[in-house]
């Protein structure tokens, strides 16, 4: 049922991914193969040439050619291509969802390209939430980092019209089903995703909140901004070859 999809991911910034799997499926995959502490740095990192490839794939090739396109760094994300038309392309690992059971997860390689709406308004948080996780913080120390941060107006406000396309064909988005899915995510400065008639019976759209997927989680986190984003999938990889549907 819609209600018991599962947001796997933000995949991070800005990106979320999710999975068709109920949450009794991510409950049992985080029982059988935990990740309870972060993977050695090298485990997170690709090679360049690779990594750029497949950050471009996540959008057919009219958008992701002229796009800006990041790397990670054993420090960061860094500017490997620049771009002209104000899109950026990156390959985020699972420092999404601060509950997810695969946020640790090094296989999770979930690239996207985001429109510059979201580039401005999620970019910051990239960089910051990556460079903390790289550093060693731990969970609760980049949450109090990122509220002060958004306290402080070091991090802006989502703007409207926020769009992240991942339709890569070879991203690696979580270890349950197929891994992966081709789909679009919306960004909204809303709790509430009934209204966008998100996980209703045969809705094409699911919600989820951006920062949890339980907000007894980690209580702090109903402080920060609200931001919930809404997945439409689509039934093609970025190359155009059809992709499974959901």
């Amino acid at each position: 049922m819609r209600e018991k999809k599962v947001g796997a991911f933000v995949t991070g910034s800005l990106a979320l991914m999710f999975v068709a799997g109920a949450a009794q499926q991510a409950m049992a995959l985080d029982a059988a193969t935990p990740y309870e502490n972060m993977a050695p740095i090298e485990k997170y990192m690709m090679d360049r040439t690779a990594e750029i490839a497949l950050a471009r794939s996540a959008a057919p090739d009219t958008i992701s050619r002229d796009a800006e396109v990041l790397v990670l760094s054993r420090h960061g994300f860094e500017t490997a291509v620049k771009g002209k038309n104000g899109w950026v392309c990156m390959v985020e690992r699972g420092w999404g969802m601060f509950d997810w059971p695969e946020y640790w997860n090094p296989r999770v390689r979930a690239a996207n390209c985001i429109n510059p709406p979201a580039a401005r308004s999620l970019l910051p948080l990239v960089y910051m939430r990556a460079e903390l996780v790289l550093a060693g913080h731990s969970k609760v120390e980049i949450i109090t980092q990122i509220k002060a941060a958004y306290e402080k107006k070091e991090l802006p406000a989502l703007e409207p019209g926020a769009v992240s396309y991942m339709m890569a064909k070879s991203a690696y988005l979580t270890d349950c089903g197929g891994h992966n899915m081709a789909h679009l995510m919306f960004y909204a400065p809303v709790n509430e995703v009934a209204g966008w008639g998100a996980n209703l019976p045969n809705s094409p759209v699911m919600g989820v909140n951006y920062w949890y997927l339980s907000e007894q989680s980690y209580p702090e986190l109903k402080s920060f901004p609200p931001i919930s984003v809404f997945l439409v999938g689509v039934d093609r990889w970025s190359d155009g070859t059809p992709a499974p549907s959901m």
